[in-house]
């Protein structure tokens, strides 16, 4: 950002210098004793030189005063290669003529020459003119450099801003995993397993890369819900009962009530998938899951992705009620429905990656593996 903001910034000092481009030495004297009270100027016999001069440094120049006729290349074909170069809006160009046709002169405007000056050139009238346009480009200079330097800042703030909402509801999700008996590392490895799917399968065709960010972001509150569930039957080492189990299952539509009455929540773009992602990534692809029993399509792709990743990171590593499953026994209860029935496109598309995801656990030690741990899923789900 601040590289950015540096090639954007064009301080007065860079473009001070005034070119004259004439054939004639008198011509380009003249014009000098002019205007070297005022500015800095450079001469240019032709425009070959002209041009060389001016696209090898266009910052250095604040104005440029051209002859029509010159050889190796004239005043027009100057002007058409600045053009090209998009460079007449940022350096006022005169063209400083005897002779030019209407034909000339309105081409000359047309492609964005300042004005047109006729020889004999009378001294206080140019500097006047040239002095006022190039006041008007370094004032627009000026006010565009604030402008640009007032977004850079809000950008700034507003990075922040997002950088404290993420870090909020990280911490808020880590605090339920804690509460659960876990670590934290299960909504970072949930991040990272949604996030990754998105971006490297078919999954996430059309998703902006801004979407995939905020349904990721959004994978991380999944379990926000089990805040409302007693801690007898949060930190149970054991199964649950049927009723026990029941009241676990209502952390899905918990979290999503938690989650709407939670307003500046409500105004962030993620809601809406962090919403649904709560309610729904417990449903099944035929229709077993809860709490609303939706089944096929009926369940949005990112719901579909948290539930998988879910269950998966589930298995993987260790609850207070299980051990670490193998990343062999852990795919083959995936792919036989042992964990629940699931797309089968999307499971097509988690197969495709798994041994990528897998490093995110291979990076942390397999000797470790049993120390990491990650709330519920699927048919692991208490």
């Amino acid at each position: 950002m601040k590289e950015r903001t540096e090639r954007s910034q064009i301080s007065e000092e860079e473009c001070s210098t005034l070119l004259i481009a004439d054939d004639s030495e008198i011509n380009r004297r003249l014009m000098y004793y002019m205007f070297a009270p005022f500015y800095p100027v450079e001469q240019a016999e032709n425009g070959r030189v002209a041009l060389r001069k001016i696209l090898s440094c266009p910052r250095k120049y604040c104005a440029v005063l051209l002859d029509v006729l010159m050889p190796e290349s004239n005043g027009m074909e100057v002007l058409h290669r600045l053009k090209r170069e998009e460079l007449l809006d940022k350096i006022p160009v005169f063209l400083i003529t005897a002779e030019a046709s209407d034909a000339v002169m309105r081409e000359a405007y047309q492609l964005g020459v300042m004005d047109i000056i006729r020889k004999p050139v009378i001294p206080y009238m140019v500097v006047r003119r040239v002095s006022s346009i190039v006041e008007l480009f370094q004032s627009r200079r000026r006010l565009n450099s604030v402008v640009h330097r007032q977004q850079e800042e809000l950008l700034v703030q507003a990075e922040k801003i997002i950088d404290l909402n993420r870090g909020m509801i990280e911490a808020l999700a880590a605090a339920i995993e804690f509460r659960d008996g876990e670590s934290g590392d299960h909504v970072r490895r949930m991040y990272n397993i949604t996030k990754y799917m998105l971006e490297n399968t078919k999954l996430g065709a059309g998703m902006s890369r801004e979407t995939i960010e905020q349904i990721a972001l959004a994978a991380i509150m999944h379990d926000v819900g089990k805040i409302a569930i007693p801690d007898a039957i949060l930190g149970k080492p054991g199964k649950l009962t049927a009723e026990e189990f029941e009241i676990m299952k209502t952390h899905t539509v918990r979290g999503a009530e938690l989650l709407e009455k939670i307003p500046q929540l409500r105004e962030n773009s993620a809601y809406r998938y962090a919403y649904d992602i709560a309610r729904h990534h417990h449903e099944r692809w035929d229709g077993n899951g809860y709490p609303d029993g939706l089944k096929g399509d009926e369940i949005s792709i990112w719901a579909q992705i948290v539930s998988l990743a879910d269950v998966y990171d589930a298995l993987r590593c260790e609850r207070i009620y299980k051990k670490a499953f193998s990343r062999k026994k852990t795919l083959k209860m995936i792919r036989s429905g042992q964990c629940g029935i699931f797309n089968p496109e999307l499971l097509e598309c988690f197969f495709s990656v798994e041994e990528k995801l897998t490093e995110i656990y291979d990076s942390e030690g397999e000797q470790n593996m049993e120390k990491i741990s990650t709330p519920g899923g699927g048919a692991t789900e208490k």
